[in-house]
């Protein structure tokens, strides 16, 4: 739930500014909602009327993702001078906003985890965190490392090796269980392969790829 105050002062401003010192929020991180604009006194003396205002916070998605990652972070941290950093920003793919994470040091494995366990956790809970209050879904891809980029290399890789096997012994090849951003890497390497198509199965987190031969291939 949105924190939300009320505050009376001589003026919409000095209102406003009450309201931000509590919520200990900045000007664009709130929404403001004017229940009174006030009135002068006639003559200074009769007829004078308090402003107030209503301010409710208003984090956007990127905020709530960087104030996530930096408690994360910050908690996790083995001493002051580690070197973990990260830098947040938004692009837009196929039309929708993406909120992009990337988190860079001399000693982030433990970040990482076994196959990226950690790491799409991580992702996970920062999702979470950027949709929360939010009327619209926005996506969130966290990298630790630049081990998406080598990750989707190994599995493109992987991929290739899957449908010559399929191709040739005209058999599915089923792969390892992977998380749904991995599966969405092999679905779009093989999307339009002359030779296999791509079918995800099981059930998760225990979902995996399989890459079928499609009938009739002539193998050359």
């Amino acid at each position: 739930m949105a924190r939300s105050v009320e505050k009376t002062a001589k003026t919409v401003e000095e209102a406003i500014e009450l309201a931000l010192t509590e919520l200990g929020l900045e000007q664009e991180d709130v929404d403001v909602e004017i229940l009174d604009s006030g009135a002068k006194a006639m003559l200074g003396i009769v007829g004078g009327r308090d402003a107030v205002v209503r301010v409710t916070e208003s984090k956007t998605p990127i905020r709530r993702v960087t104030e996530f990652l930096d408690v994360l972070l910050e908690s996790s941290k083995d001493s002051d001078d580690s070197d973990i950093k990260f830098y947040v920003h938004e692009e837009e793919e196929d039309g929708q906003p993406v909120i992009k994470a990337e988190i860079t040091g001399s000693d982030v494995a433990y970040l990482i985890g076994k196959h990226g366990d950690t790491m799409y956790a991580i992702n996970t809970l920062a999702g979470v965190a950027a949709n929360r209050d939010s009327s619209e879904y926005v996506r969130v891809y966290v990298d630790v490392a630049d081990y998406r980029k080598h990750r989707e290399q190994t599995l493109i890789s992987m991929a290739n090796r899957a449908t010559s096997k399929a191709a040739k012994f005209k058999k599915p090849v089923p792969l390892a269980a992977m998380p749904a951003s991995e599966r969405r890497i092999i679905h779009t390497a093989l999307q339009g392969n002359s030779r296999v198509i791509t079918e995800s199965e099981g059930e998760e987190p225990n979902r995996y790829v399989v890459v079928k031969p499609k009938p009739y291939v002539k193998i050359f």
